[in-house]
């Protein structure tokens, strides 16, 4: 089950699991840095309680039996130290563990004492986390000499640069994970990229063949891929135009030939079909160059360019100059091919002036898209058809006449060129009747 915060990129989320690890092993050499820093601690803190407590004994037996009690009260014991004199041991119930009461032992061997003056017992209790440690030393001659010591607790974190080196030691882990997740990620966007500029269009330059050796394999293959679907759409289309070409020829001998035909009727038809299969290879001619077209892109004004096929739509129909019109900005400039964008648009425009005697035209802008609606008063599309009439040779009428059914090319390659520049469009019906054709371009 994919957690609802885990991120979608590959980068996101291999940013993610390095910086995860990065956290684990940051805690566990937290961990560890404490652990050592609790020792050195126990380890100076037992140091100088050994060293401290025989210090003091050292002093307290110099003196007379009587006298001790006065020297005591005129010693600086220094902080966290309680002293006093006892005829017996302490009977406190806690036990030192040995490891600590060597260390202790060995560190008072470390005050010199002479060995006249050296206890006859000592005895220590407390253990190694308590807050305080009772050292009980016994005199040469009579007494116990008793220190209570209260231990500082450990600090492993008590540094004052500690903090500040973790710090800038996490954000340079941090930054150089970003910057290597970055350049490791970098060829498949790159890769992503050029897939999504060859479904756009077809003639999109190479990708780059350079980086990792897993990466160029990648270039190399996808270049190779690309190569070959070009090779293969331009072979179809080379082939559906020497087609379409060849088939000018006989059409024309039939055309004369049908001429010659006695019945009127009979001739009048010959030649309906004859012109309808010459304007399916004009169509389909058209179609060909415009896949094949090599028209440079360059900026142009989008809302000249349709008030422009609105006034060529109403040259063209008179009848119907009241029915077009075009609300939007005053200017919109877009980058593309302008006369295959015209031939886009004229049919379009034309579409609706001549299935639903009206084309209203409106652009606007939303984020980096222009969208284009158009919209007629005709009958609309039956939902099921909206898409299918995007395929060639596909018309929702059924009559074979081409003054009113088509050649159902039109629409097919308006999209071909709109998906060439990045764009879109799309058919839906309107509320109350009427179709809308939606176009987007990169704005």
């Amino acid at each position: 089950m994919r957690l609802p915060v885990y991120p979608r990129s590959l980068a996101s989320r291999t940013l993610l699991t390095l910086l995860l690890g990065l956290a684990a092993v940051q805690a566990a050499g937290l961990t560890i840095h404490a652990f050592d820093r609790i020792e050195l601690q126990r380890f100076a803190a037992l140091r100088d309680l050994g060293m401290r407590t025989m210090s003091i004994y050292r002093s307290v037996v110099a003196t007379s039996p009587g006298e001790r009690s006065a020297a005591l009260h005129e010693m600086d014991l220094g902080p966290n130290v309680s002293v006093a004199l006892s005829d017996g041991p302490p009977m406190a119930p806690e036990a030192t563990p040995a490891p600590y009461s060597g260390q202790i032992r060995v560190n008072m061997g470390l005050v010199p004492l002479r060995p006249v003056n050296r206890p006859r017992d000592v005895e220590i209790r407390g253990t190694p986390w308590s807050d305080a440690i009772t050292v009980a030393f016994k005199f040469p001659d009579v007494g116990w000499l008793v220190l209570r010591v209260v231990q500082p607790r450990p600090r492993p974190w008590h540094s004052p640069t500690f903090l500040l080196a973790f710090v800038l030691m996490t954000a340079a882990a941090a930054a150089l994970s970003f910057w290597a997740v970055r350049r490791l990620t970098g060829p498949v966007v790159l890769l992503a990229e050029a897939a999504e500029r060859l479904g756009r269009d077809v003639n999109a330059p190479p990708l780059p063949e350079r980086g990792p050796e897993e990466v160029v394999r990648a270039a190399v293959a996808f270049n190779t891929m690309a190569a070959r679907i070009r090779r293969f759409v331009q072979d179809r289309t080379f082939l559906l135009t020497a087609i379409g070409h060849d088939l000018r020829t006989p059409i024309t001998r039939l055309k004369l030939r049908a001429e010659f035909i006695d019945d009127d009727e009979q001739r009048q038809k010959f030649m309906a079909d004859l012109d309808e299969l010459d304007a399916m290879v004009s169509a389909t001619l058209v179609f060909g160059r415009d896949t094949a077209d090599t028209e440079p892109a360059v900026p142009f004004d989008l809302v000249a360019l349709l008030r422009t096929v609105l006034d060529d739509a109403a040259d063209a129909r008179p009848d119907a100059a009241d029915r077009l019109s075009f609300a939007g900005p005053a200017r919109l400039t877009v980058q593309g091919r302008l006369l295959a964008l015209k031939r886009v648009f004229a049919n379009l425009v034309g579409n609706a002036v001549k299935y639903g005697a009206a084309a209203r035209v409106a652009l606007g802008v939303e984020g980096a898209l222009a969208i284009v609606t158009i919209e007629d008063d005709g009958p609309g599309l039956p939902p099921d058809e909206l898409e299918r009439v995007f395929e060639p040779f596909y018309r929702v009428e059924d009559s074979r006449n081409r003054e009113t059914g088509g050649t159902g090319l039109g629409l097919p390659i308006a999209r071909n060129i709109l998906r060439a520049h990045g764009g879109d469009v799309v058919l839906g019906n309107r509320q109350g009747g009427g179709a809308r054709a939606t176009v987007t371009l990169p704005a």
